[in-house]
């Protein structure tokens, strides 16, 4: 996540009554009012292309690029031959993939084993100075009391199958966010569709799209220690496999406004991506694979009458190592960085970077849980976390996934 400096968050005004809503299970991410992204470097939202499927071997690194991605990647000036040998991780500004429709994201089999998904854990948050935020207008609730993060119960795959880790590369090397697995409307009970951070697939207005973005599903599933897990296999910390994203799409405030630090972009930090098997699967979805989906509310009010929320992640930064879940519950406030963008939610919480993505869940009047936001930015201190309100916006990029792989 991007946090702030505690001196930086606007004053508060008085807290308003909500409606009432029972608390749901899941995970939160608490991070500095700095985009509490991910590892080495943050920020993130994508918009790729069609199925991307490819294969490549831990020996041999070579990538089979479909003819789409191949066509893509030559009208941006790209050598196919030395793309497949490495030249992904050239990073050179002018031919970092910036637009919507730029993405690409062919499948390099064995590239995130265990080995590298342990190492892509430091978090590159950086805080927000005083004069980053503006005027709140009187909108901003007082700041909520920090909530220690808890760990989810084990194993993750009973207790919270939506939830997993996200991990990509990017300029400054491998880094993580967090993920749910949600519902697709074109596929009922046959999701193949991933909630996010913009900042965790797109660097916003001074970058563009990361590079190898995979989802891992209940990653760590056991709970189990840095130290237990130095010698454990994929299994252990896949227990769903991995599943690469063949298209993202985030905000184009996102991409127009986001940046690593400051808040800036906040109120559109959201993304979802379309998501594929590594191994190719049984044929199987995810949703079907891990046993679950969470539907969006967009309907959620922006003032909050949520009572409980809980909040999920894998909070990396200190005190956390980014191999565990962990959740906060508590009612969200009000956060207005900018008086001329829509207000966020925030909520009490201790995680720190490595959270970003995560799910936050309520249960409606339905009674049944639902996404209503994901962690996007907190402050220097990790005493809270704040997450946009997901409206039309929201909407149009989630609707925009799933009419794409509607036919598929």
């Amino acid at each position: 996540m991007r946090p702030i400096r505690p001196n930086s968050v606007p004053r508060p005004a008085g807290r308003r009554r909500g409606i009432r809503v029972t608390a749901a299970a899941a995970a939160a991410a608490a991070l500095a009012l700095t985009a509490t992204a991910c590892g080495p470097g943050d920020d993130g939202a994508a918009g790729a292309p069609p199925a991307t499927s490819a294969s490549a071997t831990a020996a041999d690194p070579k990538i089979t690029i479909p003819d789409d991605l191949k066509d893509r990647l030559k009208q941006h000036g790209i050598d196919l031959d030395k793309w497949k040998h490495g030249e992904w991780k050239n990073w050179d500004r002018d031919q970092w993939l910036r637009q919507a429709q730029d993405f690409v994201n062919p499948v390099i089999q064995g590239l995130w084993d265990p080995n590298r998904m342990r190492k892509a854990e430091e978090p590159a948050d950086k805080p927000v100075q005083p004069h980053d935020v503006s005027g709140d207008q009187g909108v901003t609730d007082p700041e909520p009391a920090p909530v220690q993060a808890r760990e989810a119960s084990t194993p993750y795959t009973r207790s919270v199958p939506v939830e997993g880790k996200l991990f990509f590369d990017g300029p400054r090397g491998s880094m993580v966010c967090s993920a749910t697995v949600v519902t697709d409307p074109a596929h009922p009970g046959k999701s193949d569709l991933v909630w996010t951070a913009g900042h965790c697939v797109h660097a916003g207005k001074d970058g563009g799209w990361y590079r190898n973005i995979a989802f891992v599903p209940s990653y760590n599933s056991k709970g189990l220690t840095a130290a237990q897990l130095k010698g454990a296999g994929e299994k252990d910390l896949a227990p769903y496999g991995v599943w690469w994203a063949d298209w993202a799409q985030t905000s184009s405030q996102w991409i127009s406004e986001g940046a690593e630090s400051g808040g800036h972009g906040s109120p559109y930090d959201f993304a979802v991506l379309h998501v594929t098997p590594e191994q190719g699967g049984t044929g199987e979805s995810l949703q079907e694979t891990v046993g679950a989906a969470l539907p969006v509310d967009f309907d959620a009010p922006a003032v909050p009458d949520i009572k409980t929320l809980t909040a999920n992640g894998y909070p990396a930064a200190p005190p956390f190592d980014g191999q565990k879940l962990y959740q906060c519950a508590g009612r969200p406030g009000r956060l207005s960085l900018t008086a001329s963008e829509p207000t966020e939610y925030r909520v009490g919480c201790t995680m720190t970077g490595g959270a970003s993505g995560g799910g936050w869940i309520a249960t409606g009047d339905d009674g049944k849980p639902a996404l209503v936001s994901n962690t996007s930015i907190g402050p220097v201190t990790a005493g809270w976390l704040a997450g946009p309100h997901l409206g039309k916006e929201a909407r149009g990029v989630y609707e925009g996934v799933s009419k794409k792989f509607a036919t598929r």
